[in-house]
């Protein structure tokens, strides 16, 4: 099930999406929030009608740095021995069609196409075993980042953690085998990235494993898998789309911070 966050009239509210097509596509509209058990109220409105929102509100985004061995290889760096987390702060989460802001601060703004994994239950030290039971489900996600200023300040805080540089959406899909899913990225139309999950270093119940010794994970909380090789440069006016197998593409423009 395709799940979307929108808002309507003022007003904000969860559906599933129904259909195909960009034409053909409707939401009926969840009772309540979609986490765990839930309902569909049958009141159905065409996707064409709504702004979508995030796909949710993460309480926080933990992202893993250097988890495709070609990516690592492209910007000189090993393969690391443990996952590198990071966050990414709720204020930097946008949604699809939103504008990305070139920081003021930056000269070499990067995209970098990842799985997102959404967290459907409270966790905390997830065995192996379990990881499934506390996922709720995929989204893209563009780590947008100030490659500039990740290697000047060594801490990432602030060039991964600006205002609109976590584009989250277009929804959540819930059911999904993540294990092999082809994922790129365009700039313009033009592919830029191309890349597969079954690349990952390490795989999501390894991350979920290791990020949950640590933490306890919120529903609605989200973990950036890592990018393939092939990131590259955004430009105040550029179009830059995030496309991942069985769920859908995420679009969002660059644009200058005013």
């Amino acid at each position: 099930m395709r799940i979307a966050r929108f808002s309507i009239d003022g007003n904000v509210a969860f559906g599933a999406v129904e259909g195909e097509g960009p034409d053909g596509l409707v939401l009926d509209i969840i009772k309540g929030i979609p986490y765990g058990d839930f309902e569909l109220s049958g009141t159905k409105v065409p996707l064409s009608k709504v702004r979508l929102l995030p796909p949710v509100l993460p309480n926080k985004v933990v992202a893993i740095g250097r988890n495709y061995a070609e990516h690592a290889k492209e910007l000189g760096n090993e393969v690391p021995e443990v996952p590198v987390a990071f966050f990414k702060p709720t204020t930097s989460v946008i949604g699809p069609g939103d504008n990305i802001e070139y920081p003021s601060f930056s000269n070499e703004l990067h995209h970098e196409a990842e799985l997102a994994v959404v967290i459907g239950r409270m966790c905390r030290e997830v065995p192996r075993e379990r990881v499934k039971d506390v996922i709720f489900g995929y989204t893209c996600a563009n780590d947008v980042t100030a490659r500039d200023v990740q290697q000047r300040e060594k801490q990432w805080a602030r060039a991964k953690g600006f205002d609109t540089s976590c584009p989250l959406g277009p929804w959540v899909e819930t059911d999904l085998d993540p294990t092999d899913l082809t994922i790129q990225a365009t700039v313009n139309g033009e592919q830029r990235q191309l890349g597969r999950t079954a690349d990952m270093i390490r795989s999501i119940e390894d991350l979920v494993v290791h990020i949950t010794e640590a933490m306890t994970l919120l529903p609605g909380d989200v973990i950036l898998t890592g990018t393939p090789a092939g990131v590259g440069p955004l430009n105040v006016g550029d179009e830059v789309a995030v496309t991942i197998e069985g769920i859908g593409t995420l679009t969002n423009r660059v644009i200058k911070r005013g």
